[in-house]
């Protein structure tokens, strides 16, 4: 008996010692750091860089043809000779097509408000085309045929009259309505095709698109979303900018 207790007496200090140590060395162990957080940030659309890229693609469709308007010309010619008057009258139907040259579109043609999140593009003039002329539905009168058949003064009167007609269907052409409804469709198109890839990248933006004459002058503009409230009094507040025309 007095043997197995002097056994576990020798025992007890390497149990003690192996006990201090494990403590000792969980105390000094290197602390475990939390991995460090890496801040989630979402990507912001870059709305101009976007706008860019639309460009290419709204360059690349060239000529736009937006209307194309069927006037017809009415105009009578007189020529006396030989102290008798004869007359021609001549009706001219003609087609005008309208267009815009996308192509001439260049990156300062755009521009981006990040205020009032808008994008605003500049369009190159209108141009007008034509008359193309419908031959198979032109009319001619005539009076004064003993003047006719012993002058000249046919070939004269007609000469005058196919003049006057391609002026006055172009007349016709560059009326206030028929330019209108081009320039109508031109903004709308353009506007669409700038809109689609914003709101497509998430970006909420309004597309303003406008013509302007060579003096500077706003002649056409079209948004293509109504504007804000807060927009409209902030803009009335600035001096009173005229309302852009707001689409559907």
């Amino acid at each position: 008996m007095g043997a197995r207790r002097l056994r576990l007496l020798l025992l007890v200090p390497p149990l003690l010692a192996l006990l201090l140590g494990a403590l000792i060395g969980f105390a000094l162990r290197p602390r475990e750091e939390p991995p460090a957080e890496v801040p989630m940030t979402a990507a912001v659309p870059d709305a101009a860089a976007i706008a860019d890229v639309a460009l290419l693609s709204v360059r690349d469709q060239g000529r736009l043809t937006t209307f194309v308007g069927r006037f017809v010309a009415v105009v009578t010619a007189r020529e006396t000779r030989l102290g008798l008057t004869a007359r021609k009258t001549l009706i001219m139907p003609g087609t005008v097509r309208y267009g815009v040259d996308l192509a001439r579109l260049r990156r300062e043609n755009l521009a981006w408000d990040s205020a009032t999140r808008t994008l605003t593009v500049t369009l190159p003039p209108l141009e007008i085309s034509g008359p193309d002329i419908d031959f198979g539905r032109v009319r001619e009168y005539s009076e004064g045929g003993i003047v006719l058949a012993l002058t000249d003064a046919e070939r004269t009167l007609d000469q005058a009259n196919r003049r006057s007609a391609r002026e006055e269907l172009m007349r016709q052409a560059r009326e206030r309505t028929p330019m209108e409804l081009a320039r109508e469709t031109a903004m709308r198109v353009v506007a669409r095709s700038f809109a689609i890839p914003l709101r497509t990248a998430g970006i909420d933006a309004s597309v303003a698109v406008r013509f302007v004459d060579p003096a500077g002058q706003e002649v056409g503009v079209f948004l293509d979303r109504p504007r804000r409230v807060d927009e409209a009094v902030r803009d009335r507040q600035a001096g009173g900018r005229p309302a852009l025309r707001t689409g559907n």
